[in-house]
């Protein structure tokens, strides 16, 4: 069984930065992307951005290019969401996912395998 715990989320001011880390543990399993979602409450589930294990390239959607950061350490197992500048519409559960098919791009949900619990980020004005 894979597991995928993130840390890092709490309550934070607006213009404060973040680092949301999300370990992979588990059985052996051979990642092809991680990404990051968010939600919000009443929202639907939102892609962020994901990081290919092989190559690290990346990919942000529009609302967050600039600000967030997506990293790996492949020793750790473990994706980073650097967040900079916070905004008080940054508020959401954040929740990291892993796919292990190969794909053009990893989007969408249903393209990711793994999910982990989710961590709150609240970010007052």
């Amino acid at each position: 069984q894979v597991q995928l715990i993130e840390s890092g989320g709490g309550l934070l001011q607006a213009g404060d930065s973040l680092r949301l880390s999300c370990a992979a543990s588990g059985r052996t399993f051979r990642s092809s992307a991680m990404g990051w979602f968010r939600q919000a409450p009443g929202k639907e589930r939102e892609f962020v951005a994901y990081i290919r294990w092989s190559g690290g390239s990346t990919y942000y959607a529009d609302s967050v290019k600039g600000r967030f950061t997506i990293s790996r350490d492949n020793d750790k197992n473990t994706v980073y969401l650097q967040i900079d500048s916070l905004k008080p519409e940054d508020t959401a559960v954040y929740y990291c996912a892993a796919a292990t098919r190969l794909y053009s791009d990893y989007v969408r949900p249903y393209k990711y395998d793994y999910w982990g619990q989710g961590t709150q980020v609240t970010v007052s004005s």
